[in-house]
């Protein structure tokens, strides 16, 4: 750029208060401002789109909390043949996107090697046994206590063999703070009259749940901002420094502390800082309903596990979600993962008929699967939380919480050397 750079506009409050900026409106953003503005922090949320649509509203809306697992697993590298797009599975390399996956891909499998996948592990489970409780604070005092379901959810298999399997793999498995059982014959019964597909077994977790809507999640959580005192500016964000944000208007905004939670793009806005960020976007892909669906409204998300597809009713209508495509954010959607979404509702007999809304969104994956949480080195007031894969929703408000309790200087809830991006040197 050239010429005579406009003044910065300071946010900050007067000198009993401080200041943040938080770039990047997603889940993750919105919760840390919040989580931030609690803690007496006057704060702006930078969005780049005046209606979000990323990952964080277009999920499943399940709170994860059974996923204590790592994705980046032995058991992964061993059947990752088996879920390859082409032969059925839900994993997809795209051919044209070689030179996009292959990096990561290869990172990814040295940190499932057994010595790192033990520490993620622990460092994940210890990270989501504060989840839940993380979501029942922040919908409080959101005042909105019934946007969080804690009703648990089911997975559900079709064959003898893939129920034998899927069951002894599940009670091999790490799930957390969430148990399960086995579905009951009646229980059994009625998904069986549901679906139009066999139902060979299935089992109940308890302490996991979803959102009961994700759109009314963000307006209630952008109201609550705002009517908090929030400034929410929808701008695109061209770079980051010490104490400053410079947007592509040549605008540039000061405060005390900058956090970066810009998803697959905090990437870039942390490079200048000489921070490694291996990320890429693990787009999914979903179909909705409108309202009116012939789906009761207080079932639980139920995972067809054969599939890799979760189904979960909303305020909004029934959403059908699916497929690991790994991509550039940028890259053009693929038709061919909707037409696989549509097989599987047509093999099921989902209510979720032609109408249905397509839509993709690029989540933001390191190759550990665990999120990046820490402070720029070398610096005053820039800090960071993005990464968190699968797991946006789920740890979105513990995040906020270890965000605030970071920057204030306190005691956090795990220990935070873990989540920083020094592991990627």
């Amino acid at each position: 750029m050239t010429g005579v750079m406009p003044k910065p506009e300071n946010h900050a409050s007067p000198s009993d208060r401080r200041s943040a900026i938080v770039v990047g409106g997603g889940v993750i953003g919105t919760t840390t401002a919040l989580a931030l503005q609690r803690a007496g922090w006057t704060v702006t949320l930078i969005e780049a789109e005046e209606t979000p649509r990323a990952a964080s509203w277009g999920n499943a809306g399940h709170i994860a909390t059974e996923q204590a697992e790592p994705i980046a697993s032995p058991a992964m590298v061993r059947g990752f043949a088996k879920r390859l797009f082409f032969r059925g599975g839900a994993l997809a390399l795209p051919p044209r996107e070689m030179a996009t996956w292959l990096p990561f891909s290869l990172r990814l499998l040295k940190a499932a090697r057994p010595a790192r996948y033990d520490r993620a592990h622990q460092a994940l489970a210890g990270l989501l046994a504060q989840a839940m409780p993380a979501w029942q604070r922040h919908v409080a005092a959101l005042g909105a206590p019934d946007l969080l379901r804690a009703e648990g959810h089911v997975v559900l298999w079709e064959t003898p063999e893939s129920a034998a399997r899927g069951l002894a793999s599940w009670q091999a498995a790490d799930t957390g703070t969430a148990r399960f059982r086995p579905l009951t014959p009646a229980e059994l019964d009625d998904w069986r009259a549901r679906v139009r597909a066999p139902i060979a077994g299935g089992i109940r977790f308890e302490g996991s749940g979803q959102i009961a809507d994700p759109t009314r999640l963000a307006e209630t959580t952008t109201a609550r901002f705002v009517a908090d005192g929030g400034t929410r500016l929808v701008a695109h964000v061209e770079a980051v420094g010490d104490g400053e944000v410079r947007l592509t208007d040549d605008r540039r905004l000061t405060a005390d502390q900058i956090v970066v939670t810009a998803g697959v793009a905090s990437a870039a806005l942390l490079r200048p800082f000489g921070m490694k960020a291996p990320i890429i976007a693990e787009r999914g892909y979903h179909l909705q309903t409108g309202p009116d669906v012939d789906w009761p409204a207080d079932l639980p998300p139920v995972v067809f596990e054969d599939r890799s597809m979760i189904v979960t009713r909303f305020a909004g209508g029934l959403r059908a979600a699916s497929i690991v495509e790994f991509a550039r954010a940028e890259a053009r959607p693929d038709p061919a993962k909707w037409n696989r979404l549509r097989h599987h509702i047509a093999a099921l007999g989902l209510p979720i008929g032609a109408g249905a809304k397509p839509w993709m969104g690029a989540r933001p994956t390191l190759p550990d699967y665990l999120p990046a949480i820490g402070r720029v080195p070398g610096t005053r007031g820039v800090s960071y939380a993005f990464g968190h894969n699968h797991l946006g929703l789920t740890l979105a408000p513990i995040t906020g919480e270890l965000v605030a309790a970071m920057l204030d200087g306190g005691e956090t809830a795990v220990p935070m050397t873990q989540f920083g991006l020094a592991r990627f040197r």
